[in-house]
């Protein structure tokens, strides 16, 4: 299982979280984010993965900055259409496609994206883009029957553990975490992060 944690920025706590068994970091080049990613580097062992998180974002653009942060995946939070998604892919770079969910009408709006992109990331649907820190009902998933693997996302914190272990997919690839970590906008709580990582590893091995 995959676990991802999104919204980084501060040098230190890149450093201090890349620490805690993380998967994959991501880090979101969209201005009006409060988690926007306003340095000039990104320093991570190699055995972390580079998410770069864009939202509605002109695809030369999102090409450039993935190249300056020398990122491993590009992950599209917005409304962007399958064949943005597919441009990238064929560009070299890994494509996950955020989609905000609350009904099982969401989970059919996936079919355009098969094909073109690497992963899903579930998420609550809300009025922004994500960071909502709530989640939503995962059982609408069922729904689901498609061929990509998806990340949930949305509110998970060190509580939802439980819930995660009764929760079964056979696409179901990873989780995305974020504002249920964190200390402030962007800076995460590194001995709750480990804790908790260490905890859904050992049970989703």
């Amino acid at each position: 299982m995959i676990v991802k944690v999104c919204g980084m920025r501060d040098p230190d706590n890149i450093r201090a979280v890349a620490a805690t068994g993380v998967d994959w970091m991501g880090f979101i080049f969209y201005p009006r984010s409060p988690r926007y990613f306003d340095q000039s580097s990104i320093s991570l062992p190699g055995s972390i993965a580079r998410i770069g998180v864009f939202v509605n974002e002109k695809p030369e653009r999102i090409l450039q900055t993935a190249g300056t942060f020398d990122l491993d995946y590009i992950q599209l939070h917005g409304n962007e259409p399958a064949d943005v998604c597919g441009l990238l892919r064929k560009e070299g770079y890994p494509v996950i496609k955020a989609v905000s969910v609350s009904s099982a009408d969401d989970i059919a709006g996936t079919a355009p994206y098969e094909g073109v992109v690497d992963y899903f990331l579930f998420d609550t649907k809300c009025k922004g883009f994500g960071g909502s820190g709530r989640p939503f009902d995962w059982s609408v998933l069922e729904s689901y029957r498609g061929r990509t693997p998806f990340l949930l996302s949305g509110g998970i914190s060190s509580g939802s553990l439980a819930e995660l272990e009764r929760f079964h997919h056979p696409r179901w690839a990873g989780i995305d975490l974020n504002s249920g970590f964190e200390i402030a906008p962007a800076c995460k709580d590194e001995h709750l992060l480990k804790a908790f990582v260490h905890q859904f590893k050992s049970k989703f091995k």
